[in-house]
Formats: C-alpha cells, sequence, structure tokens
C-alpha cells in the first residue's frame, strides 16, 4: 500500500476552524506537518475560483471539509444557497489543486448524498440508485458532484483526490445554533434548557421513528487522517460506528443524562428527514484499518459535558 508522507509536508485544511476542523488539525499536528493553514471564509471565499487558485499553489495536501450546511431546518429555508455554496467550493478547489500540481486532495462528502429509500446498512455501490431525501438533495448532490469531479480528474490527469463519507457527527465543538444545528446539539440544548427552566414539556421535530447512525468526531477525525495517509483510490469510503439508534431513542436517551424529568412530545408536523441511516463500514477498515472506538454514550456524556462547561 503506498503511503502518503504528511510529515514535513504543507497542508490546507479548509473548515479547518470548524466543528470537524478543529479535530482533523488536532490529529494532523501528531503527524508533524511543515505548516497547517486554515483559510478564513471572512478572508477566502472559496466560492470564487480567483481566490482559489491564488490559495492552493503553496500545498502538498488539502482536506477540503468546508461547507455550508445545517440541520432540516435549515436545509428546507436555504435549498438554493446548499446547493450554489457547496458545488462551487468543490468544482473549484479540486480544479485548482490538480492545476497547481497539488499532491492530494481529500474531499469530504455527506451521508445526505445517498438515495432516500438506500438499501441498509448503506453500501458505497448504492450511492447512485435513486435520488436523495428531499429535504436533504440540494446540500448532497452538490457535495456528490466532488466524487465525479475526482473520478473523472482521475481517470484523465492521474490526480490524486480520494472521497470520504461520514456519517452523522456529534462531540465537542459542535453547532448548537438552533437555527441550523443538526439532531444532536439540538436536542442537547433543548433538554437542557427545559430542565433548567423545569419545563414540563420537550417538543422533538418529527415522528421519533427514524434512525441515524451517529459518529464520534474525534473518531471521524483520525478516519480522515488515516486516509490522508494510507487510501490512494477513486471508490468513495464511508465512515461510520456501525451503531443505529431511532430519533426516539436518541431523545430518551439524551433526557435520561441530562435527568429530564418532563414529558417528551414528537411533532408529527414536522418532516422526519431520511427514513433509515446506517452505513456499511467494510471498505474504511479494509482499506485503510478505521474501526471507530467511542461507544455511543460515552461519546454523548462528553458532548454533553463539554456544552454544560463552554455552552
Amino acid at each position: 500500500m503506498k503511503q502518503t508522507i504528511i510529515k514535513g509536508k504543507k497542508i490546507l485544511v479548509t473548515g479547518g476552524a470548524g466543528f470537524l476542523g478543529q479535530h482533523v488539525i488536532a490529529e494532523l499536528k501528531k503527524e508533524q506537518p511543515e505548516l497547517i493553514f486554515v483559510p478564513r471564509s471572512k478572508d477566502y471565499d472559496l466560492r470564487n475560483q480567483t481566490v482559489v487558485k491564488k490559495l492552493v499553489k503553496d500545498y502538498d495536501i488539502i482536506i477540503h471539509l468546508a461547507a455550508n450546511v445545517g440541520g432540516i431546518g435549515y436545509n428546507q429555508e436555504h435549498p438554493a444557497e446548499l446547493y450554489y455554496d457547496n458545488m462551487l467550493m468543490g468544482v473549484h478547489m479540486i480544479h485548482e489543486a490538480y492545476k497547481a500540481g497539488v499532491e492530494k486532495v481529500v474531499a469530504l462528502g455527506t451521508i445526505c448524498a445517498y438515495p432516500k429509500f438506500t438499501p441498509v446498512p448503506f453500501k458505497e455501490s448504492d450511492l447512485w440508485i435513486g435520488y436523495p431525501e428531499e429535504t436533504n438533495a440540494p446540500y448532497g448532490l452538490a457535495k456528490k458532484m466532488m466524487l465525479v469531479q475526482a473520478q473523472s480528474y482521475r481517470d484523465q490527469y492521474d490526480f490524486n483526490t480520494i472521497f470520504l463519507l461520514p456519517t452523522n457527527l456529534y462531540g465537542p465543538h459542535d453547532n448548537f445554533d438552533p437555527k441550523s444545528s443538526h439532531v444532536i446539539p439540538a436536542l442537547i440544548k433543548k433538554f437542557l434548557e427545559a430542565k433548567a427552566s423545569n419545563s414540563e414539556e420537550v417538543i422533538v421535530w418529527g415522528t421519533g421513528a427514524p434512525t441515524r447512525e451517529f459518529l464520534y468526531v474525534e473518531d471521524a477525525a483520525k478516519a480522515i487522517v488515516m486516509a490522508t495517509k494510507n487510501y490512494n483510490g477513486g471508490e468513495p469510503v464511508n465512515l461510520g460506528s456501525s451503531f443505529e439508534i431511532s430519533i426516539a431513542e436518541l431523545a430518551h436517551t439524551i433526557g435520561d443524562i441530562v435527568k429530564y424529568q418532563g414529558k417528551i412530545t414528537f411533532d408529527t408536523s414536522k418532516p422526519d428527514g431520511q427514513p433509515r441511516r446506517k452505513i456499511d463500514t467494510t471498505r474504511a477498515a479494509e482499506e485503510f484499518g478505521f474501526k471507530s472506538s467511542t461507544t455511543f454514550k460515552e461519546g454523548l456524556k462528553k458532548t454533553i459535558e463539554w456544552y454544560k462547561r463552554e455552552g
């Protein structure tokens, strides 16, 4: 297996100041690169090709984590922005990296790229068997186009871009803004506030029936660095924990951990999103030896403690 050496290299991490990015940088530092640079969105508009062209020219490896992303409500309110922003960022990043002679690009996709009714567990070979869940589709398809671009540039130019598909992430430094947060931080915030105010009820979006697979963010960061070093293939790779839980069970688990005593009500007028999400993680284990190590309850407790301390 050909290994990509990180030690002594110059690495660009887009989205490096974000939730996942902070953890990826902590992992990268263990490999002793010469330089890690994190472009901030206020200084570098990655939707602008000229900006990206200037940005990428001095780096050996690019890890592209940057995204315009949010939960179901955010997806419903901003479908055009989610498509446009993510599409342009991916297109420019891979194209300009190729033109600049960058050694390797690691592109992060999304579990939202999978079809709405993908057989469970989701296998990478099923990515194209149908259309994504409607509320996620603009975001999911824009990110999935990086896979098409990566494979076509590999075929025509022998350019090394790998494409990783993390499942739903959670952990310290997550986004707890109720306007754009995903389900775990949104529920943690709701339950802690309900407990503090002695509220008799917590309302959860949807029926509670859908299931999700969650991957602790530190495990995801380790997987990304392992793939950066040890995976150079053209096929997409799932990153997950192989643990599936319903939204209803998730809500009750969080309620139990924070010791909330009130009632949990499901607002069935709100959308559920994709019915089930559980992925096949065989390829990650076989290609670069990744297997998640943090149990869900352990990760959830760490996330809640971090938010109580820092939120």
